[in-house]
């Protein structure tokens, strides 16, 4: 078997770090959550809407990734998938965790803080996006300049769009993302409470964001 090339090695690392950098920013973020809400008063029409509006994200997201892990498998890099979901976007998983970001920050009634969710994760994404393109032409050259050319690196272009005529399955890799799916869906209603725990505390001072 080929050695895959030293930038393909270092993703590993990278992978854990994006891991450790969520973890961080779940804990540095969860005090703000404590301190802030959004204009809109808990059952009002407006917190509603957007509350609802934030689960379907959330729920599309969970899909969306699971569906991407359908077609990319653990291949992500020895192989150069371009068919299914990665036919419209380079990178259909992160464009699913920033869809998911948003609908948990939406969950705070807040439009506000449902725009940081998506920045943080942006941020927390972005270098390995870069280490992921690099690897890719690394190991694939002119096939992922084409591809690079033809397809976006986020906004789906669905016209781009193309099937595969049969898909390899990780069955480990499909679990571990529709796990990942559940805590995020566990996620709702604990983000949901934090209302109830800032009503519970007398004289808390709470930014209200739109």
């Amino acid at each position: 078997m080929a050695t895959l090339p030293t930038s393909a090695h270092d993703l590993a690392q990278i992978q854990s770090r994006r891991k450790t950098r969520i973890r961080l920013a779940v804990l540095l973020f969860s005090p703000v959550l404590l301190f802030t809400s959004g204009v809109f008063e808990p059952g009002s029409w407006q917190r509603e809407a957007l509350e609802s509006t934030g689960l379907l994200m959330v729920f599309v997201a969970i899909l969306g990734r699971a569906w991407s892990t359908l077609y990319i498998g653990g291949r992500k890099i020895d192989h150069l998938v371009t068919s299914g979901p990665y036919s419209v976007t380079r990178n259909p998983l992160y464009l699913f965790s920033f869809a998911a970001a948003a609908g948990l920050g939406a969950q705070t009634g807040s439009i506000t803080i449902a725009l940081v969710l998506v920045l943080v994760a942006y941020a927390i994404f972005w270098p390995v996006v870069q280490r992921e393109e690099a690897a890719l032409h690394e190991i694939h050259g002119e096939s992922f300049e084409l591809y690079l050319k033809s397809v976006p690196r986020f906004a789906p272009r669905w016209r781009s769009w193309k099937d595969a005529h049969q898909l390899e399955i990780d069955p480990s890799r499909l679990r571990q993302t529709v796990l990942d799916g559940l805590i995020m869906l566990a996620l709702v209603p604990l983000i949901r409470s934090i209302g109830c725990l800032q009503a519970s505390i007398p004289n808390l001072p709470v930014l209200a964001l739109f």
